[in-house]
């Protein structure tokens, strides 16, 4: 007699039962059917030694013809009086997880009771029935197997190989009852991404972005503070003036802006430290360049990010300009935040925040430097324009935010704004088509300032990233074609190319800072190449041309530091001249030079020519006839003809330059 089995639809053979008023084979097939599930479950259980003297069980209905020995039966103490029949715990849920997790207990063994009826031997065998079915259990991936029947009790797990006897043989099998889920076993394989003591936690990432900003700080303050601690340079000076209290502001000629200043203000203002003003910048421009690469993870990884940061900080010019009261490093920053907030507000993976991020963004980098946020704005105007035109509002907001102060100044000194544009343009030398790459070449390991430009290039081979730089950029960008994830990497070149324009295009001398932000923002192009090398030994060359770079860039920051730091501390030591030769403040210091010695001396300062022109000659005959006032010439210069019967006095410390003291002003009554 079959049954259909509702679980897997196939017959079943179903053994005859017992008749009787309790029925005891049923809590015999039920009790079997739990004692094959906790078999089942603990096979990876060690099987304890057998008792050598087992103590065979009471029978519930005679003899089994087909065992030679009977199997220990264990009885329930709410068995019925008079009764041998046992009966199995419920083998469902968690009673029967907890019943299977049980040690065994050494000597005796799960209770199991064989049904008398012998299968059938025409029923199809199936993998669920049939105790010679061999199944893989895909926790594992091991094969169930069955177990041969011996005289002794099983008590644990079965012996490998182990094989049931084919139906037919004398064996008696039990038919499977669905009766409920069968109880799942603990899985003992973690589970991926999991740590020890942890289980289904993930590991967190290394945060590479955040250990190359505090490289970058850490370089600063061993390399870069020290030597440049005690002094600032020409420019420094001219920012960090205009909001110290206690220095009359220097002259602050058209093309500037005053974003440096307004950053330099709080330490200034508490402190006339340089120290202290050192360290509060290194520790302000760390968290710039990790907030500024920040922004690109969403858009091209982690890993890109950290490496393309690292490239950044690792130039000479990156990590002395950290430390230094100087704009272009801060432009860098903004240019790199703001490409990174369009890309991801074109995207429109979180459009709201990054509009007014880029808006933001976009304000600042004008204050810092009114016209490279212009040719900021224009590629990313452009984009906006084809790609996304929700943006163009934010992106002409924010400049115009950032330009407010910048026009309003260009009206109250210059008159209007074409006015400051073209004596801007006057002080950089008559802007208009230079082709200046070979004054950027010659000042790309130092000096600072190349104007004029007569230096000569030191150490050529620690020079060729720059000329492999933009073929690396193109490779980046052929790469992105055949990737089809073109914009995150045309993009920045685009607005590194513009932003090049009036440094490489409109001028006529180079520093080596003007073109800090196009170095960031084709350090992300190229570190998002580097980061899809697939072979090993890809990986390896890359790595060790980095460290070679990385190694090259520290020898020209040592030798440049050095080098900046002599000159300034000239400069100091010229103030100091002048304060031994009775110049107090108020005080008024004209010349070449005049506009770091003259901070350090606490006076002011006065051109009558040059980028600097702030006054006229009788404008600083009337000014020396009221305070003290020196005029500073180099070694073996004459001075002018309106100081010819000044008095000279050499400043020691210095590279021969000569104090000419104006005669000292009429006492009044």
């Amino acid at each position: 007699m079959t049954t259909n089995d509702a679980h897997l639809g196939t017959p079943t053979p179903e053994p005859a039962r017992p008749q009787g008023p309790k029925a005891p084979g049923a809590k015999r097939d039920r009790a079997s059917e739990g004692r094959g599930r906790r078999v089942d479950q603990n096979r990876r259980r060690p099987a304890p030694r057998p008792d050598p003297h087992p103590k065979p069980g009471p029978s519930a209905s005679g003899p089994v013809p087909s065992l030679s020995e009977p199997e220990p039966s264990v009885s329930r103490p709410d068995a019925q009086p008079g009764t041998a029949a046992t009966t199995a715990r419920p083998e469902t849920g968690t009673a029967a997880r907890r019943w299977a997790e049980r040690p065994p207990t050494p000597g005796h063994s799960t209770p199991r009771r064989h049904l008398a009826q012998q299968p059938d031997p025409t029923a199809a065998a199936r993998p669920d029935t049939d105790p010679t079915a061999s199944t893989t259990r895909p926790e594992t991936g091991r094969a169930r197997t069955g177990r041969a029947e011996t005289g002794r009790p099983e008590t644990g797990r079965p012996q490998a190989g182990a094989t049931r006897p084919e139906a037919g043989t004398g064996a008696i099998t039990t038919p499977r009852r669905h009766t409920g889920p069968t109880p799942s076993r603990p899985a003992t394989t973690a589970a991926p991404g999991a740590t020890s003591g942890a289980p289904g936690k993930r590991p967190r990432a290394t945060p590479w972005l955040a250990l190359v900003a505090l490289a970058y700080a850490l370089v600063q303050c061993l390399l870069v503070v020290p030597p440049l601690a005690h002094a600032l340079g020409w420019d420094e000076t001219v920012y960090v003036s205009q909001y110290d209290p206690r220095v009359p502001a220097a002259f602050f000629s058209a093309p500037r802006s005053r974003g440096i200043s307004f950053l330099t203000a709080p330490f200034i203002a508490a402190t006339p430290s340089v120290l202290v003003l050192r360290i509060g910048l290194t520790l302000l421009s760390s968290a710039a360049l990790y907030a500024a690469f920040r922004v690109w993870r969403p858009v091209v990884g982690a890993r890109t990010t950290a490496l393309a940061a690292l490239l950044f900080a690792g130039l000479w010019i990156t990590q002395i300009s950290g430390p230094q009261a100087m704009p272009n490093l801060w432009v860098a920053f903004g240019a790199v935040a703001a490409t990174g907030w369009f890309l991801r507000a074109v995207t429109e993976r979180e459009p709201r925040a990054a509009n007014w991020w880029l808006a933001g963004c976009v304000a600042v980098t004008a204050l810092f430097r009114a016209p490279d946020a212009v040719w900021l704005a224009l590629p990313l105007i452009a984009t906006s324009l084809f790609r996304n035109r929700r943006t163009l509002p934010y992106l002409v907001g924010g400049l115009a935010a950032g330009l407010a102060q910048w026009v309003a100044e260009a009206y109250i000194r210059f008159g209007s704004v074409q006015d400051r544009l073209h004596v801007s343009s006057a002080t950089e030398g008559d802007m208009g088509l230079h082709l200046n790459f070979d004054n950027a070449w010659s000042s790309l390991n130092g000096p600072l300032l190349c104007r004029p430009c007569t230096a000569t290039l030191d150490s050529p081979g620690l020079t060729l990233w720059w000329l492999a730089l933009p073929l690396l950029a193109a490779a980046a960008l052929a790469y992105a074609l055949r990737e089809r994830r073109l914009l995150p990497t045309a993009l920045p070149m685009a607005v590194a190319a513009a932003l090049s324009v009036p440094y490489l295009l409109m001028i006529d001398y180079s520093a080596p800072r003007f073109l800090l932000p196009a170095y960031a923002l084709l350090a992300l192009p190229v570190a998002g190449l580097v980061t899809r090398l697939n072979p090993r030994r890809g990986l390896v060359l890359a790595g060790l041309l980095i460290a070679a770079q990385l190694v090259s860039q520290a020898t020209v920051l040592t030798r440049v530091t050095a080098s900046t730091a002599l000159t300034n501390e000239r400069y100091r030591a010229a103030a100091d001249g002048l304060r031994t030769l009775g110049l107090r403040p108020p005080c008024l210091v004209s010349g070449p030079r005049a506009l770091p010695i003259a901070y350090d001396a606490g006076c002011a300062s006065a051109q009558v020519d040059g980028n600097n022109l702030s006054t006229t000659v009788a404008g600083l005959l009337d000014r020396a006839a009221k305070v003290p006032t020196a005029l500073l010439t180099a070694k073996g210069q004459r001075p002018p003809h309106y100081a010819r019967d000044w008095t000279p006095y050499p400043l020691h410390h210095t590279p021969g330059w000569t104090a000419w003291l104006a005669p000292a002003a009429p006492q009044g009554p």
